[in-house]
C-alpha cells in the first residue's frame, strides 16, 4: 500500500493558500481517482482507494502544518508502512513558482512541515515538490505562504493540479523522469496556447 501524505493548514481561512497546495492535489488526486472517505477526527482525514494497480491512502493531517509529522508517524505505525513507500505533497519556498520537482530522503530546507515529520520519523519518504516562489524580503516568507494565489497564479496552479493528477500513476511505478518531462513538457505547451 502506498500512502499519501498531503500537508497544508485546515480550515477555510487557509483553504487555497500557497502553503495548501499539497490539500489541493490531494483533493484533486480524490476527485480524479474517485477515492473515498474513510476516517476523518479532529488530527487527519483519510481517504481509501487506488490509482492504476496501487491501493492508496490519502492523509491530510488537521494538526497545522508545524505538526504534520505526529500524523505521519501514527498512520505508519499503524498500518505498519515503510516510509520508503509514502509521498508528501507540498509546497516548496526554494521553487519558482509552478516548478515541480520530486526527490527522495534529503534536506526539509526549513520547510515546518517536513522537519516535524523528519524528527519524528526520518526523512527516507517521497516528495513531490510544488513550487510557490520565495518572496523578496526573508521577514515576509510567513505572511507570503499564508496568501491565497492571484488570479494568474491560480489558472496556473489549476493547470499544474490537474497535470499531477493525471501523471501521478508514474510516480506510484517509480518513473519519476518520466512524471517530471512530461509534466514540463504539457505546462510549457499551455502556457504558450
Amino acid at each position: 500500500m502506498i500512502v499519501i501524505f498531503a500537508l497544508g493548514n485546515p480550515g477555510k481561512k487557509f483553504q487555497f493558500t500557497r502553503h495548501n497546495i499539497g490539500f489541493q492535489i490531494a483533493d484533486k488526486l480524490i476527485q480524479d481517482f474517485n477515492i473515498s472517505p474513510s476516517q476523518k477526527d479532529k488530527n487527519k482525514e483519510i481517504y481509501k482507494g487506488a490509482i492504476g494497480n496501487f491501493n492508496c491512502l490519502i492523509v491530510k493531517p488537521l494538526t497545522f502544518m508545524n505538526l504534520s509529522g505526529n500524523t505521519v508517524r501514527q498512520i505508519t505505525s499503524f498500518y505498519k508502512i515503510d516510509l520508503e513507500e509514502c509521498w508528501v505533497l507540498h509546497d516548496d519556498l526554494d521553487l519558482m513558482f509552478g516548478k515541480i520537482k520530486v526527490k527522495s530522503g534529503g534536506s526539509n530546507g526549513g520547510h515546518k512541515g517536513l522537519e516535524s515529520i523528519d524528527v519524528l520519523n526520518g526523512n527516507q519518504y517521497n516528495r513531490l515538490r510544488f513550487g510557490i516562489g520565495r518572496p523578496s524580503k526573508k521577514n515576509l516568507v510567513e505572511k507570503y505562504v499564508l496568501n491565497k494565489f492571484n488570479v494568474q497564479e491560480k489558472k496556473t496552479v489549476l493547470q499544474a493540479v490537474q497535470l499531477i493528477s493525471d501523471n501521478f500513476y508514474l510516480l506510484l511505478n517509480k518513473k519519476k523522469e518520466k512524471f517530471i518531462t512530461k509534466i514540463s513538457q504539457e505546462l510549457n505547451t499551455k502556457k504558450k496556447i
